[in-house]
């Protein structure tokens, strides 16, 4: 058995974790801004009204409103995919990115309004306790990585030069 978890760990940080790492970071880089940027929202009455509503829900009706993004952009990302496979990979990658910021901006929004009534899940807590150190770790480790830390030198020289 223990063979078995360090060859499917081994496996993992060779194919999927790279990968995983690099959603991550995206995630990471855009959860609080986009979340501040749909707060803005929050001065309108009729949004300000829905938050309420929102942070309002018993946990289970918050776990439902903090999936929804991720079901409604589905079709979404179907749709991107269909366009790729027809020859517009263009318009389907620009789709699929639009798609990914504004889910990632919907779930950092909707997980700050209804983190409260999620963690009141038992289930839930326990599996976000696993995950966030998991994934800052994962964060961690990728930040202090070679090549990214040789990337951030050379985007810091970059942007010296051109002066922004």
């Amino acid at each position: 058995m223990h063979l078995l978890k360090r060859l499917l760990s081994t496996l993992f940080d060779i194919t999927l974790g790279p990968v995983l790492a690099l959603i991550l970071i995206f995630e990471e880089w855009g959860w609080e801004p986009l979340s501040r940027l749909l707060g803005y929202l929050a001065r309108l009455p009729l949004w300000a009204r829905m938050e309420r509503f929102i942070a309002g829900l018993p946990p289970y009706g918050a776990l439902v409103a903090f999936f929804a993004p991720a079901l409604m952009l589905l079709p979404v990302k179907l749709l991107a995919l269909y366009w790729i496979s027809r020859g517009h990979a263009i318009l389907g990658l620009a789709v699929v990115l639009a798609a990914k910021v504004a889910g990632t901006a919907a779930v950092a929004r909707l997980f700050a309004l209804t983190q409260p009534a999620l963690m009141r899940l038992v289930w839930f807590a326990r599996l976000y306790g696993w995950w966030k150190p998991w994934k800052d770790a994962l964060i961690t480790r990728v930040k202090t990585s070679p090549i990214w830390l040789a990337t951030a030198a050379r985007v810091r020289a970059i942007r010296q030069w051109i002066g922004f």
